[in-house]
């Protein structure tokens, strides 16, 4: 990958020569393993910044929960809930922070109050006026890659060649945002673990993810706590405690080739990264 430095604002950067490690912030009272933990804005800062200290590289809030069966939450409630965490974390802290929306208005409220980078879970599909945002904020962007939406992308969902029909649609959404005047060279893409995913095709992407380095854009990818876990280890146990498994799999996508690794365990994936890194190149 040529890409080893993306520019945020204010002369700050990400350096991709190392993986870096997102912390999940959910400020929604439905999430499928944190909903209700940090509808408190104070609570909500107190854990990003605890996170901060764990190791977290960048802190991902969102305000509209985008697990299967999730229903659309209006933009303004959706801003409501995000807008006073980012400023009150921006007047805290100078970690990068990334807004967890498909909505142009909310991301343009997100990068008003303090955010630098935008995760869209759409791939700029489901909003037309997000790309504008995005493109007159100079901003790097994360593009997941989704079928359908969340109310629907568990239904019945097929591939006959899921990482090659995963490579052609980052490839036509590049091209896309290239005509929308995004700067590609700030694009992050995300396969989109468990979404629209049959567990044969979430294992599938995780051990082919080198693939995707063909396309010379950085790979995030998000395994933690997600229901295929579940699948492979069934348990009683609830999202939360699926500790072991997140890890695995995220020490799986590291060794193939992810530049960011999107987490609820900071902790211990911040430990987990060290000791794989020992173990590549030595202390």
């Amino acid at each position: 990958m040529s890409i080893k430095t993306i520019p945020l604002t204010s002369g700050r950067n990400l350096f991709l020569s190392s993986t870096l490690v997102m912390g999940v912030l959910n400020l929604t009272p439905d999430s499928f393993s944190d909903g209700g933990s940090y509808k408190n804005a104070d609570a909500a800062v107190d854990r990003a910044l605890e996170m901060e200290r764990q190791g977290a590289d960048i802190i991902d809030i969102g305000g509209e929960s985008t697990r299967p069966g999730a229903k659309m939450v209006p933009a303004a409630e959706e801003i409501e809930r995000v807008v006073p965490v980012i400023k009150a974390l921006r007047a805290s802290s100078t970690i990068p922070i990334s807004i967890d929306t498909y909505k142009a208005t909310t991301a343009k409220a997100a990068l008003d109050a303090g955010a630098d980078i935008v995760n869209d879970i759409s791939a700029l599909r489901f909003d037309p006026d997000l790309a504008q945002v995005v493109s007159a904020g100079k901003v790097p962007l994360i593009m997941m890659h989704m079928l359908g939406t969340p109310a629907t992308m568990q239904n019945s969902p097929h591939y006959d060649d899921c990482v090659g029909e995963l490579m052609d649609f980052f490839s036509e959404r590049l091209a896309f945002c290239e005509k929308q005047g995004i700067d590609t060279g700030k694009v992050i893409l995300d396969p989109g673990i468990g979404f629209g995913k049959r567990l044969e095709d979430n294992l599938y992407i995780l051990s082919e993810l080198a693939r995707f380095k063909k396309l010379d854009k950085p790979l995030l990818v998000g395994t933690s706590r997600k229901s295929f876990i579940k699948m492979v280890h069934p348990t009683d146990k609830p999202a939360r405690e699926r500790i072991g498994g997140s890890i695995a799999s995220m020490i799986m996508a590291v060794m193939n080739g992810a530049d960011i690794v999107r987490v609820h365990d900071v902790a211990e994936t911040v430990e987990a990264l060290k000791v794989l890194r020992a173990i590549r190149e030595g202390i």
